[in-house]
Formats: structure tokens, sequence, C-alpha cells
């Protein structure tokens, strides 16, 4: 399975947990896989079925900026979603300025 690495800001969501497991053969499949275990990192992640616009994903070390939901991931794949260097990183990762 899949293991996608949790940012600081969104751990309050996993009861502080960095690294959760899921199944999956996409980036989409594996955020609802992690919101079924995890209510609510789903809205912080995707928005109007997009992911969060200054959110970098980042899959078994290959950066991609304009990662989609229909993005293909192995069973084994390393999932990082990376808070963008410009703006809007705290409102995508943290929640802030809602």
């Amino acid at each position: 399975m899949a293991e996608v690495f949790i940012p600081s800001a969104m751990r309050t969501l996993t009861g502080g947990e960095r690294t959760v497991t899921v199944s999956g053969g996409t980036i989409g499949e594996a955020i609802d896989a992690l919101d079924a275990l995890h209510p609510g990192v789903k809205e912080r992640l995707v928005e109007d079925n997009r992911l969060r616009r200054g959110l970098v994903l980042s899959i078994d070390g290959a950066t991609l900026e304009r990662g989609r939901l229909n993005t293909k991931i192995e069973p084994d794949s390393k999932i990082y979603f990376v808070a963008a260097t410009s703006g809007g990183l705290q409102t995508a990762l943290g929640g802030m300025g809602r």
C-alpha cells in the first residue's frame, strides 16, 4: 500500500501520525482512502475536484507541480503533499485565512 507523508499542519487530523498507509491506484483514490481513515483531510487537499492551489505533489521523488487526482501511483509509492514556496501555502495546508 502507498505511504502518504502527512504535512505537519495537517497532523491534528491524523492524530499526530506522520505517515499513513492507504490503498489506491491514483492520487484521488489514495486521498479518498486517507479521508475515510481521517475525515477532513480531503477538504484540506482537494478543491473543485482538483488538488488545492498552493500544493505541490511528490510521488516517489518526482515533483509534479500540476499533480492531478487521476495521477497514477504504484502500490508501494511514497506520496508527499508539499506547500508551494509562494502564495497560498497557509490556506492550502493549514486552513488558515478562511
